[in-house]
C-alpha cells in the first residue's frame, strides 16, 4: 500500500488503497469517503468499497444534518457499536441498517471541513485501538493530498494568466508582439495548406503624439483603447488584430488567394473605417482622420515572420507619403 499511496496523482487513486485497508482493520463490510458540502447542508459519498450485504452507494446525498457524521463530529465521539441507541433519530442510519459506525473529519489546511472518513457496518462490532489510529492517519493523508491538489490547481492558474499577460498589450487588452508572431506562423502553415493568402495591416495613428502633448498620456491611453476595441469590433471574426506598441497596431487577415486584389482593398477599407470617426474620451472628444495603413500579401519572398511585418510597415510609410501629399 504504501508505494500505492506515494505515487497517488489524485485523490481517487490515494482513497480507494485506503479503504481496503480501513475493511481489513475495523473488518467493517462498508468503508466510503464523503464529501460535505456544509453551506448546501449536503453530504455525499464521493468514494465506496462495500463487501457484503451493507452498501452504501457512491454518489449517495443526504441531508448533513441527518447524517452520524455530522452527530458524530458535534458530540466527540469518533466510533459505536451500538447506532441505534445513540442515534436512533437518524433516518438515514435506520434506512442502510447501521449498527456500527467508526468516522473521523478530514479537513483542509485552514481548517475548514473537506468530508469525513467512515467505516460502517449492520454488526455489532468493536473497534481496535490500531483502526482508531489508522482513521486519524488516513485522514491526514487525504487531507495532504487535497492540499496538494489545491497548489497544483493554483499554479496552474499562475502559470495560466502569466501566459495569458506575457500575450495582452496592457493598454488596449489586444494581443501584443509576441502573440502577433505566434499567429503568423500558425496562418502562413495553414494558408498554404488551405490555398489562402495571409494579408498583413500595419497601421500608424497620424497625430497622436500632438494628442499626447496636448491632452496627456492618460488620455492618450484611452484613445489607443478606443482605437484597439474600434478595431476588435470592426474587423471580421476571423481577422486578428495586435498592438506592436506605441501608437503601431497590425492586423492579419487569411483569404482566397484567388481574390486578392479586390481582398487587399477590402482590407483596408475595413481597417480605415475602424480608425476613423468620432471618439468619446473621458474629457475629450477627437474628431479623428484615420490611419495610415500599409497591407501586403505574404509571399514565399518573405525570410519569416519579421520580414513580413516590416514590408507592412514599409507599406504604411508609403501610404503616410502619399497622405501627405494629398
Amino acid at each position: 500500500m504504501a508505494d500505492t499511496v506515494g505515487h497517488a496523482r489524485t485523490l481517487e487513486e490515494l482513497v480507494r488503497p485506503l479503504l481496503e485497508v480501513l475493511e481489513a482493520l475495523t473488518g467493517m463490510e462498508s468503508t466510503y469517503f464523503t464529501l460535505v458540502d456544509e453551506a448546501a447542508g449536503r453530504q455525499t459519498v464521493l468514494f465506496a468499497r462495500n463487501t457484503q450485504a451493507l452498501d452504501i452507494p457512491e454518489s449517495l446525498s443526504v441531508p448533513w444534518d441527518d447524517t452520524l457524521c455530522r452527530r458524530a463530529l458535534d458530540e466527540g465521539r469518533a466510533y459505536t457499536e451500538n447506532v441505534p441507541a445513540h442515534w436512533g433519530d437518524s433516518a438515514a442510519a435506520r434506512e442502510l441498517g447501521i449498527q456500527s459506525y467508526a468516522s473521523t473529519p478530514v479537513r483542509m489546511e485552514d481548517g475548514r471541513l473537506y468530508g469525513t472518513l467512515c467505516a460502517a457496518s449492520a454488526r455489532s462490532l468493536p473497534i481496535s485501538e490500531e483502526a482508531r489510529h489508522a482513521l486519524r492517519l488516513f485522514s491526514g493523508l487525504i487531507s495532504q493530498q487535497l492540499e496538494r491538489e489545491r497548489l497544483v490547481q493554483e499554479l496552474q492558474a499562475a502559470i495560466t494568466a502569466l501566459s495569458t499577460s506575457l500575450m495582452i498589450d496592457p493598454v488596449t487588452g489586444l494581443p501584443n508582439r509576441r502573440a502577433l508572431v505566434q499567429e503568423l506562423t500558425r496562418r502562413t502553415a495553414h494558408a498554404h495548406r488551405a490555398q489562402e493568402t495571409v494579408l498583413v495591416a500595419f497601421l500608424d495613428l497620424d497625430g497622436f503624439k500632438a494628442i499626447n502633448d496636448r491632452h496627456g498620456h492618460d488620455t492618450g491611453d484611452q484613445f489607443l483603447a478606443a482605437i484597439g476595441c474600434a478595431l476588435s469590433l470592426g474587423l471580421r471574426a476571423d481577422d486578428f488584430i495586435a498592438r506592436l506598441g506605441g501608437d503601431e497596431f497590425v492586423a492579419v487577415a487569411s483569404v482566397s488567394s484567388h481574390d486578392l486584389p479586390h481582398a487587399l482593398d477590402a482590407f483596408r477599407d475595413r481597417l480605415t473605417a475602424c480608425t476613423r470617426g468620432r471618439f468619446e474620451l473621458d474629457r475629450v472628444t477627437l474628431d479623428y482622420d484615420g490611419a495610415s495603413i500599409g497591407v501586403v500579401a505574404a509571399s514565399d519572398a518573405d525570410a519569416d515572420n519579421e520580414a513580413l511585418i516590416a514590408r507592412a510597415d514599409a507599406a504604411m510609410y508609403e501610404a503616410k507619403r502619399e497622405r501627405r501629399a494629398s
